[in-house]
């Protein structure tokens, strides 16, 4: 199925109903008014020079409408991250995926100091610039039958591209994946499944959409099964939000571990009354922001697992079978295989190694890096590059990346397992990240960051009592804040550069 396409079957069925309220701006679009929007912005995108389209906008109407119109110009909308590094992150897309132009916004490259980048085309100019011949045309086009409005927009095939994303780049530099109208198709299926999602849920949005949590979950499923996105543009805006969430009864809100705590310290009692779905991924969810979320809003926060690469869900807690600390079952129609990282071999129940996913919602290979590419994708199965354990109840659990692990005098250690003590032990509100760094006499040695100044000596004895003395840091680090992706993932790659050069002094 296109997504374009079925988006046009769901704005005809559901017209008169309010399709997305931008709460950054105060505008709400009805569905057939959004159908309308994105066939002008389509005669737009089709003016441009060829090629795909990236789209630097911020989660909004305007980031919405423009990757609609891309897929019916016959483009592929390559989402591009703003959050840090904008002009390098502009032109390194525009260089690994061989395109010029760039939709974007002056108020945002205001907002975040970015200079223009050759090839950016401005959201506010291309809006001024429509006439009322071009809305009349697309208003014409809207009150027509469903298989005809399809005839002025681009047809294809479930396998061609619906967007190109990059991994967050917080171990090595970014890789383009390409994800297919069946892939993300398939995903939103799986997921309904799991959670009933219906056209009466009310999407809070606030999660970028350049990446692929943000994009699936807070984007197409909603536009699939006809339901309301409520979007915000700063995620960090805590309190607005929480405010939002009460104020619009949202029901389904998603979010990482970090935004999850912000919206716990900024939160009063029945912000969050009316959800019905609150699902944490993107990192783990730690055990006390868990337990605090549920005592203070009576929300359970239901934690799930997922990558780029599978559009994103892989596994995911339900109401009806939840075990906290796990990331829940796989989804319908996703194979996960844990393999012994050394033999290959399948591994047993509750026996760690290398998850591999198979199925419907996985994309193909990465864009233009054959490399990559043959390394992770093998026999049909990719392989996440991280580590768990499927219990013998279904259940997998996620004990880290597999560069996560080191190993010390032949011993294994996760560092995930590590920070997991750690943060036990550790005053309210204080983050902490366990990473490694080189050694001349051991190979490598464990470092603590955590954002508070904590009593070391104490916290070392402690943690005697969890782990074995070789998995104990012997140093701590203090920041203030720790470096993080766009999403609210801790950006391992910057931290770790970090501590080396502190340590270096």
């Amino acid at each position: 199925m296109l997504l374009h396409h079925r988006f046009i079957e769901v704005a005809k069925q559901y017209g008169k109903k309010i399709a997305i309220h931008d709460q950054s701006t105060g505008k709400a679009l009805t569905y057939r008014q959004t159908l309308i929007a994105s066939l002008i912005l389509t005669q737009v995108c089709r003016k441009l020079p060829r090629g795909n389209i990236g789209v630097m906008i911020p989660t909004s109407l305007g980031c919405i409408l423009s990757k609609i119109a891309i897929l019916m110009s016959g483009r592929v909308p390559v989402m591009i991250n703003y959050s840090t590094g904008a002009e390098q992150n502009a032109r390194f897309a525009q260089r690994k995926c061989a395109f010029q132009t760039i939709i974007t916004s002056k108020t945002l490259l205001t907002r975040i100091d970015c200079q223009h980048v050759p090839g950016m085309v401005y959201l506010e100019e291309i809006m001024a610039g429509v006439s009322w011949l071009d809305k009349l045309r697309a208003a014409s086009i809207a009150v027509l039958p469903t298989a005809l409005i399809k005839l002025f927009v681009k047809n294809g095939d479930e396998n061609d591209h619906v967007v190109l994303l990059f991994t967050s780049g917080s171990e090595l530099e970014p890789k383009t994946v390409p994800l297919t109208h069946r892939n993300i198709s398939a995903n939103i299926e799986a997921c309904a499944e799991r959670f009933l999602f219906t056209d009466r849920d009310i999407l809070l949005s606030t999660l970028p959409y350049f990446h692929v949590f943000g994009m699936t979950v807070n984007l197409w499923l909603p536009l699939f099964f006809g339901a309301t996105i409520v979007c915000y543009a700063n995620p960090l805006e805590y309190k607005k939000i929480c405010e939002i969430a009460k104020n619009e009864k949202t029901t389904v809100m998603v979010g990482t571990p970090s935004f999850y705590w912000g919206y716990l310290r900024k939160s009063e009692e029945g912000d969050f009354a009316s959800a019905r779905i609150a699902i944490c991924g993107a990192d783990k969810c730690p055990d006390a922001l868990r337990e605090a979320f549920l005592t203070k809003h009576g929300v359970t926060l239901l934690e799930g697992y997922g990558a780029t690469e599978c559009s994103p869900v892989i596994s995911v807690n339900s109401m009806e079978e939840n075990r906290p600390g796990s990331v829940g079952k796989p989804v319908k129609g996703l194979e996960v295989r844990i393999e012994n990282y050394e033999t290959g071999e399948e591994c047993a129940p509750g026996q760690d190694g290398r998850i591999l996913v198979k199925g419907a919602s996985v994309t193909r290979g990465y864009f233009n890096d054959f490399e990559q590419t043959s390394l992770r994708m093998r026999h049909g199965w990719y392989d996440t590059g991280d580590m768990g354990n499927i219990d013998a109840d279904g259940y997998l659990w996620h004990v880290g990346r597999l560069k996560r692990f080191i190993k010390i005098g032949g011993e294994m250690i996760s560092l995930v397992r590590i920070e997991n003590a750690l943060e036990k032990l550790l005053p309210e509100d204080t983050e902490c990240c366990v990473v490694e760094v080189p050694d001349a006499m051991k190979g490598a040695k464990i470092v603590a960051v955590v954002t508070a100044p904590i009593e070391e000596k104490a916290i070392m004895k402690q943690l005697a009592a969890h782990l074995p003395p070789i998995a104990i840091p012997k140093i701590f680090l203090v920041r203030e804040k720790m470096p993080k992706t766009g999403n609210g993932k801790i950006d391992f790659r910057a931290l770790t550069e970090i501590a080396r050069q502190e340590l270096q002094r």
